[in-house]
């Protein structure tokens, strides 16, 4: 596997084994800049990212209208707390609501703080009611965060083991078993947590009949409903949230991830409802929905209503046929699944070393659900960047097969 060679990048891995604490498996690689769909390691040469910060740098790297935005706001100001008011946080919280029809935002810091206030105030709304419930139906394959919150409701034990006992309440269901979700859901259920496209979990798209026994199951119980688009929503796969796609209705929904371009930045969003339920007082963020962070919102949203969306929705179909061209060439590719700009191609072996071998040839992918290979490329990708994509997967897909023999 390829090393970075350079005393400069010797140091910065040798500093971060000895003094970053251990909990990230990292590719030995120091990137330093970058620009649109390319990052640039410590020697110059240059990767075509298609994993974006885990779906992160929704404008690319080094965007140019939100460079410049980043720099006036820092230049003017940064933070003055939830203490008081400023003028961009409604501004934010209103093109959201615009883009969801859910009218009131609570901002953080993080997709899994987002699903944090969900939780949280799942739990309020029921208690305002005077007949407080506290369980949460959750889906196999889930992932919703690594707080104790989100990791409660998040499947797989590998994540959950080691910080038991976690909440308890929580129901697991099979994302494929509607008949399963229906009966799990009841009167003491306070909500139910899906993402309308799982990504940690393999990039799986609910199924059409899962969400309408969700759908179902919730008007039949009073369950709330909330949908975590951290990963999925928010134009990734060329709609503004694919909870729509699908006819669910949530009562909360949890966003992070490609809302700042690479700012931090997180959201949960309530219907009139749950909104209703809340009191000064119930939940906080020293952080959330500052002048930096709503300042990059503002510039990302601008772009994903001035043409980025229809973007997106016009690149899905390249890709796909991009990754279906490499398929037919590799018979361990057994499935492809996504939209947009998040993709999903399922292996019949582990993916680990194929992205390691994408690597090796300038191209950044990641593992996930150990068999998956996992794209979630900037949204401003082309053409040419699909193509050239298609070129390195489809040849470390042959390095692996090779090396096999």
């Amino acid at each position: 596997m390829m090393m970075t060679t350079t005393q400069t990048a010797r140091e910065v891995i040798g500093l971060d084994n000895a003094h970053v604490l251990q909990t990230y498996r990292r590719a030995p690689v120091v990137f330093e800049r970058g620009n649109g769909c390319r990052l640039y390691d410590a020697t110059g040469r240059a990767y075509l990212d298609f994993i974006s910060g885990i779906g992160v740098s929704s404008l690319g790297h080094a965007h140019p209208r939100l460079s410049a935005a980043i720099a006036a706001q820092a230049a003017t100001l940064l933070h003055t707390s939830n203490l008081y008011y400023h003028p961009l946080q409604s501004e934010v919280a209103s093109r959201l609501t615009a883009l969801s029809g859910l009218p009131r935002t609570f901002f953080c810091n993080s997709g899994t703080e987002a699903v944090e206030a969900c939780l949280k105030f799942a739990r309020r709304y029921w208690h305002a009611q005077g007949s407080p419930r506290s369980e949460i139906v959750a889906l196999e394959r889930g992932f919703h965060g690594r707080t104790m919150g989100s990791l409660s409701v998040t499947w797989d034990e590998h994540y959950r083991a080691p910080f038991g006992p976690l909440l308890e309440g929580v129901t697991f269901v099979s994302q494929n078993d509607p008949d399963a979700l229906r009966r799990a859901v009841s009167s003491r259920t306070a909500a139910v947590i899906a993402e309308p496209l799982q990504g940690e979990g393999g990039v799986r798209p609910l199924e059409q009949a899962m969400a309408e026994a969700i759908t179902d199951a919730c008007e039949a119980t009073g369950a709330l409903f909330i949908a975590d688009e951290v990963q999925c929503g928010l134009g990734r796969t060329g709609v503004p949230f694919h909870s729509a796609t699908l006819g669910l209705r949530p009562d909360l929904m949890a966003l992070g991830k490609a809302l700042g371009g690479g700012v931090p930045v997180g959201a949960a969003l309530f219907s009139d409802r749950v909104a209703a339920s809340a009191a000064f007082g119930d939940h906080g963020s020293t952080y959330g929905g500052n002048l930096l962070a709503c300042r990059a919102a503002m510039v990302f949203l601008d772009e994903l209503t001035s043409g980025l969306l229809e973007h997106v929705a016009s690149t899905g179909p390249l890709i796909r046929a991009a990754l279906e061209r490499v398929a037919a060439r590799h018979p361990m590719i057994t499935g492809i699944r996504g939209a947009g700009v998040i993709w999903g191609v399922e292996l019949d072996r582990p993916a680990a070393p194929v992205v390691e071998a994408a690597l090796d040839r300038g191209l950044l992918i990641n593992r996930t659900a150990d068999t998956v290979i996992r794209m979630l490329p900037p949204y401003i990708v082309d053409s040419a960047d699909v193509d050239q994509m298609a070129v390195m997967f489809d040849a470390a897909l042959g390095a692996v097969t090779a090396e096999e023999k």
